[in-house]
């Protein structure tokens, strides 16, 4: 009966799956229709233009497509192709909102250049899948359970699918944070003390950039280098506070902003923010320190306690015994 059940789910998942990939391909087997009249018509065309071109140029141009074929990887011919086809496929069965948010998520993390955002969108629908296919795998195997349990295994299964890759790249986010957060009063004082010794601000930033670092130095070598590529100083300033994402990033850009429309001082306006975050930081620190009695208790009480009480208890335990049965 499990079995069966199992078996059903499994063919209405799979129904729903076909459903909603043939809603979503539908529009776009319309136009690949057109779009296969269009390109036979163009093939018809070359070919009859082809019978009208020497052989020799058409021998030439065999030979060099197969020569810029041999000398692609096997990696770059078979493979590459298949990981592509396969990622864009599975696209088809994220929400529109999943994959903006998934974006948002590369900008946060710094990694929009590297991670490709198909490939991320793919990889969400495969944890789905695969939760699914356990939730299936534990009713199968776990004694007769009723139908509402089922499904609740079921749904759990889904949700955890879908939540799980969120809280690692949640995870992975709030680490890069932390670590720009510690970086930034440093950064901040080497940029004070270069304005300072006669620099500008952006030779100030790339002098800091080639000699340290880090994701915050990261973010600032991509905003000299949308600077190189004609982009304003205001903009990528914007840029870079809205990629760390962070408090501390918005204060400083905003007083390096406000500082050169209002033609100030860089140098006192960038000793001011340093105070500042070195200041925060030190805060920070205070406030991390005073959390950490209240942390510290679950682990003294879970094992220290027991090894203590072990320690001092067991003997004056053990001497109570002997004298009792004596």
């Amino acid at each position: 009966m499990i079995i069966l059940l199992s078996a059903l789910v499994t063919a209405l998942v799979m129904v729903i799956l076909f459903l909603l990939y043939y809603t979503a391909r539908r529009p776009q087997l319309q136009t690949r229709q057109h779009l296969e009249r269009m390109i036979a018509e163009a093939e018809a065309q070359r070919q009859a233009a082809k019978q009208q071109k020497p052989k020799a140029s058409l021998e030439a141009g065999k030979a060099e497509d197969y020569h810029y074929m041999r000398e692609q990887s096997f990696k770059e011919r078979v493979i590459r192709p298949l990981v592509i086809s396969v990622e864009n496929w599975l696209m088809k069965f994220a929400p529109r909102e999943l994959r903006a948010m998934m974006e948002n998520m590369l900008m946060h993390l710094g990694v929009q250049e590297k991670w490709s955002l198909n490939r991320l969108v793919a990889g969400w629908v495969l944890c789905v899948a695969a939760g699914v296919f356990l939730a299936l795998l534990s009713i199968s195997v776990l004694s007769p359970l009723q139908v509402p349990q089922q499904i609740a295994i079921l749904l759990l299964g889904v949700g955890l699918g879908a939540v799980i890759p969120f809280l690692l790249l949640q995870s992975a986010i709030q680490r890069r944070k932390a670590t720009i957060r510690r970086q930034l009063p440093e950064f901040l004082d080497f940029l004070c003390v270069s304005v300072q010794a006669g620099l500008s601000f952006d030779g100030a930033v790339a002098k800091i950039v080639h000699r340290m670092k880090g994701p915050l130095t990261e973010e600032f070598r991509r905003m000299l280098r949308d600077m190189g590529l004609g982009m304003d100083r205001q903009r990528t300033l914007t840029q870079l506070a809205n990629r760390c994402d962070l408090e501390e990033m918005y204060l400083f850009t905003a007083s390096v902003i406000q500082a050169e429309h209002l033609g100030t001082s860089m140098s006192r306006t960038l000793k001011i923010q340093a105070d500042n975050m070195r200041d925060r930081h030190r805060q920070a620190v205070r406030a991390m320190a005073l959390k950490a009695p209240v942390k510290i208790i679950f682990p003294m009480v879970l094992f220290i306690f027991p090894a203590i009480f072990v320690m001092v208890v067991f003997p004056s335990a053990l001497t109570l015994l002997k004298s009792l049965n004596q």
